[in-house]
């Protein structure tokens, strides 16, 4: 008697902001919504109020969702996918944006490779790709480094670093930093990088607020912006 077929593990991606889902979201989104029960999520609230607004007639109590977090513990990810195993689809969803990239769904979704679960992704907003689309940098090479250190020696350090190595590969290095300190961030960039290195700012991505602007640092200290508590992602390049 053969076995029943595996689930699928669908990777759904989610606004990066308050704004209509569908106004960044294609019908794929919400189709998938519809037919899943099982999710795997960043945090529940916000995942429940996604879903609603997606699919306002869906019933909740029908919801089966798991957390997956940095205090999620290792023997709890096969447990999340266990209905994939078991012929039932589960969709992933991160907090804001892509699940998987720089997000912790990317555990479970290595393990529903290893299991032999077919993996999804379904298309969404970026923030990586939209800040790097609209940033006039090396779209053909580019590094996604994650958050600076928070030492102030240790950033400098790893700024200047960066900065060589977009200088030495033709490379575009792009980060992140909590957002109540974007406007500390701002200031260290203006003392530590080359007043000729491009900087790209891309805050609000997507939203109705949305600042992206690309200029060198010896023009940035002349055009001030304030990114308080604003998500924003940050592109370096050095030209010869």
């Amino acid at each position: 008697m053969a076995s029943n077929p595996k689930g699928k593990l669908y990777l759904i991606p989610i606004p990066l902001g308050d704004n209509d889902p569908m106004e960044v979201l294609p019908f794929t989104v919400q189709r998938a919504i519809e037919s899943l029960d099982h999710y795997v999520v960043e945090n529940e609230k916000t995942a429940r109020r996604f879903i609603k607004k997606i699919a306002p007639e869906k019933p909740q109590p029908s919801l089966h969702l798991r957390t997956l977090n940095k205090h999620t513990e290792l023997q709890e990810h096969r447990s999340m996918i266990q209905p994939c195993l078991e012929g039932i689809s589960v969709g992933l969803m991160s907090e804001a944006g892509c699940p998987g990239v720089a997000d912790p769904g990317a555990v479970i979704v290595k393990l529903a490779h290893e299991l032999g679960i077919q993996v999804i992704p379904l298309v969404g907003p970026s923030s990586i790709l939209l800040a790097l689309m609209a940033s006039g940098m090396n779209g053909q090479s580019f590094a996604f480094n994650g958050y600076l250190p928070i030492d102030k020696s240790e950033k400098k350090a790893t700024l200047k670093y960066w900065e060589r190595l977009s200088l030495e590969r033709n490379q575009s290095q792009l980060f992140i930093e909590t957002p109540y300190r974007n406007n500390k961030l701002m200031d260290d960039l203006m003392q530590t990088l080359h007043p000729n290195t491009l900087l790209c700012v891309a805050a609000d991505i997507t939203l109705p607020t949305e600042y992206i602007k690309t200029l060198r640092i010896a023009d940035w200290k002349r055009n001030k912006v304030d990114l308080d508590k604003r998500p924003t992602l940050f592109i370096l390049h050095k030209n010869a």
